[in-house]
């Protein structure tokens, strides 16, 4: 009788081996994941994380509201949730400008210069050969400068506010 006791507790042990095991995995990966982020990014690029998961909050706490109050001034719902969109989709535009890794030169004295070097008239117009191209030569945002990446969000941000301010009525 001892030996199936023994057996049934070492059947249950291994059951529970194979469960935990992923799930420490999982755990590991998120704190490996949540160690690297805090370390590696600049406290500009976390405030704008932040802002990105309150935009998301508000967005979802709009539409709880809606579905449980109800959407009387629908204007005022569709504008405002389309406020908390819109402004999701700049601030990760604005983001993805200002990290690093997307724009290999950070200041405008690179920028110059290295248009003088390549002799080029308008960066708009300038065509990248894919295969012969460098790493660095393959930045999304290369010339463009954070000051001027900030205009352009606050100029898009005046922009969407002034639509949905007037869609609200």
């Amino acid at each position: 009788m001892a030996k199936k006791d023994s057996i049934k507790k070492s059947v249950t042990h291994t059951t529970s081996n194979k469960i935990g095991h992923p799930i420490n995995e999982l755990i590991s990966a998120v704190t490996t994941t949540y160690k690297d982020y805090i370390n590696s990014l600049t406290p500009r690029l976390k405030l704008i994380d932040i802002f990105l998961t309150f935009l998301v909050l508000l967005g979802i706490l709009q539409f709880a509201y809606v579905l449980l109050v109800g959407n009387f001034p629908f204007n005022a719902f569709l504008g405002g949730f389309i406020s908390c969109v819109g402004q999701f989709v700049l601030t990760v535009s604005l983001r993805l400008q200002y990290n690093y890794e997307n724009n290999s030169n950070n200041t405008r004295e690179n920028i110059d210069q290295e248009i003088k070097e390549k002799n080029i008239e308008d960066v708009n117009e300038t065509k990248v050969d894919i295969e012969t191209a460098e790493a660095s030569d393959m930045k999304p945002f290369k010339f463009v400068t954070p000051e001027r990446a900030f205009g352009d969000f606050i100029f898009a941000s005046l922009i969407l506010h002034f639509v949905v301010f007037h869609f609200i009525n």
